[in-house]
């Protein structure tokens, strides 16, 4: 029994005993222990009442690589739109790894001893982390790519387990359309380099080689698990005879977002991403899925394991738009005029 349901046992108990006997609370048969129980008693029916109806505080713990106000600002906003404020009955915390991946351990555990209702995690590394720390704890995970081959989920349909969560990656032919988009925009690129990072389990390159093969391109990859590494990535692709680059997304390459369009930049590469933070920090292009969209998605999720759902019983959802967005005062820098074909897709034209 919990110590509410005791306090509200006990209190019933004594203010059944003083409807039952009001002769005991007449001065001249009852002392004044007893009053004194009595009053506790009404105070014990009044606190027991007030703790019944008081809303619940549900606690969200969120791993993710830094902070990303706008995306942060629409997952809030979509949950007050379902009823959670902050302060009253909504706690958020919230941990970054900086794209430091081994501070993920550490940072999982902080989150696990703050007992939340849900983990969110926003990379395959801090995904995979909290799943095997805190197995019982319901997860919601962001912007993956393939949360089937990262071995999170069962099916897409039925994830099983106590996960669930938002895709990036889709249709399969993702990659494939995110080369061709590159290869549009400078159709003389021959060599194209790929930009990964080691520690990101999804980081496949090995699926690009038909692809490339079909675009008659050769890639070059090149890898960088932390931001001191990026020059050396570019200056490798540059040896190795690279004309483009088409950089993966991860938490490292976000947050070298402007460093990243600089070295384009320097070495005169066109450019592609996946996010569009790199497009307005300098990058010529971008092609993905509305991140705000995603993790609006994500908080409609957390309501429904809030209110009762199985992670595992909610599908793995799947991004329904795609958003291409070009840089065109980087394209003037780098010399590319973009084709009309390539404008005439574009959701978004930086001018």
């Amino acid at each position: 029994m919990r110590l509410g349901e005791l306090i509200a046992s006990l209190a019933a108990s004594l203010a059944n005993l003083a409807r039952s006997h009001p002769n005991l609370l007449a001065p001249d048969k009852c002392n004044r222990a007893f009053r004194v129980l009595a009053a506790i008693a009404v105070s014990l029916v009044s606190f027991a009442h007030e703790a019944a109806t008081q809303e619940p505080v549900h606690r969200i713990g969120i791993l993710q690589g830094a902070p990303a106000p706008e995306a942060q600002k629409a997952f809030r906003d979509e949950l007050r739109a379902r009823g959670y404020d902050e302060g009253r009955n909504l706690q958020i915390e919230t941990r970054y790894y900086q794209g430091q991946s081994d501070r993920i351990p550490a940072l999982v555990a902080e989150l696990v001893a703050l007992h939340p209702d849900i983990i969110v995690a926003t990379a395959p590394q801090t995904a995979l982390a909290v799943r095997a720390a805190a197995p019982t704890i319901p997860l919601v995970f962001l912007t993956i790519a393939d949360p089937v081959a990262l071995g999170l989920v069962e099916n897409l349909a039925h994830p099983g387990g106590n996960v669930t969560g938002i895709m990036t990656m889709v249709p399969e032919a993702f990659g494939a359309k995110t080369l061709q988009l590159l290869k549009t925009a400078a159709p003389a690129a021959s060599r194209i380099a790929i930009l990964v990072n080691p520690t990101n389990p999804l980081h496949k390159p090995d699926g690009f080689a038909d692809p490339a093969r079909q675009l008659g391109v050769e890639l070059i990859l090149v890898q960088a698990s932390k931001g001191e590494e990026l020059e050396a990535a570019f200056q490798e692709a540059r040896a190795k005879g690279a004309e483009a680059i088409y950089v993966l997304g991860d938490t490292v390459t976000v947050r070298a977002s402007a460093k990243i369009a600089n070295l384009c930049l320097q070495y005169r590469w066109p450019s592609i991403y996946l996010f569009p933070e790199h497009v307005r920090d300098g990058g010529l292009m971008s092609y993905g899925p509305d991140r705000l969209e995603i993790v609006r998605a994500g908080a409609r999720q957390i309501d429904k394991i809030l209110k009762g759902a199985k992670p595992g019983d909610l599908p793995v959802e799947q991004p329904t738009r795609f958003d291409l967005l070009i840089n065109l005062k980087t394209a003037k820098a780098l010399g590319i005029t973009v084709p009309a074909t390539l404008l005439a897709q574009a959701t978004e034209v930086i001018e």
